[in-house]
């Protein structure tokens, strides 16, 4: 995937056509990757260049500050720097503005296209509880199926709960740590069983199984789309 840096728009030339191509350039790349059903890391960074471009058209003051300075002259008697802004040029200001109508637009698109594989497997998941769920629900393991396929990734998880402002937040780490083959005597509960023998700092671990006969890629797509997931089931069976 080609890289975008986060302050792409005030880097290096300030000119229309010179952003438009970097711009065109990165976007093609995210585009392939869509294409191919790839949504990570490609649809957080979008949002990210895209949350970025917004705040700087709304807000002045981060405009601003996100001009690089050219030093004007130095007080030695106070060893600080006194700065000639560049934001007072016009033509520059103008230039901005250009980038900013054609990019905002150009990354809406892209993120709408993101968003749609993202809703497209998230409503194909499916999350089923193996066995009795325990009372403790924050560490475990999830079963990863995509049908046909008789591979099932396992992948243990663990979520933390961190506090910003008035507001409580979910996230969740997995690493993966197995591979089985369904068939008729190793049942996704014998996996179940099977990773309490071989981890038993485990005991009674919280087990789903999460499927979904989309067949998109696990890595960078499915597997993501279905951490959030879980993350929200797990919210709802809690409140």
């Amino acid at each position: 995937m080609k890289q975008l840096d986060s302050d792409w728009l005030t880097k290096g030339l300030i000119d229309f056509e010179y952003k438009k191509y970097l711009l065109l350039g990165y976007l093609k790349s995210v585009r392939h990757d869509f294409n191919n059903h790839k949504l990570y890391p490609q649809l957080s960074e979008l949002y990210g260049h895209y949350k970025s471009l917004v705040s700087i058209k709304n807000n002045k003051q981060f405009l601003k500050q996100s001009f690089p300075k050219e030093i004007a002259a130095t007080d030695h008697d106070k060893v600080e720097f006194l700065y000639k802004e560049l934001i007072g040029d016009d033509k520059l200001m103008q230039e901005i503005e250009d980038i900013l109508s054609f990019a905002i637009p150009a990354f809406e698109k892209e993120l709408n296209e993101g968003r749609e594989i993202y809703e497209d497997v998230e409503q194909s998941l499916q999350i089923e509880p193996i066995g009795l769920e325990p009372l403790y629900t924050d560490a475990g393991y999830i079963l990863l199926n995509q049908p046909p396929d008789k591979a099932t990734h396992v992948y243990q998880y663990d979520i933390t709960i961190f506090h910003h402002a008035d507001e409580k937040y979910r996230g969740i780490h997995t690493k993966k740590i197995d591979t089985f083959n369904q068939t008729i005597n190793n049942t996704v509960n014998s996996m179940k069983l099977g990773l309490i023998r071989k981890y038993p700092e485990l005991p009674n671990p919280a087990t789903y199984l999460i499927q979904t006969k989309i067949g998109y890629p696990e890595k960078e797509t499915v597997m993501p789309v279905a951490q959030l997931a879980l993350v929200r089931y797990l919210s709802t069976k809690t409140l």
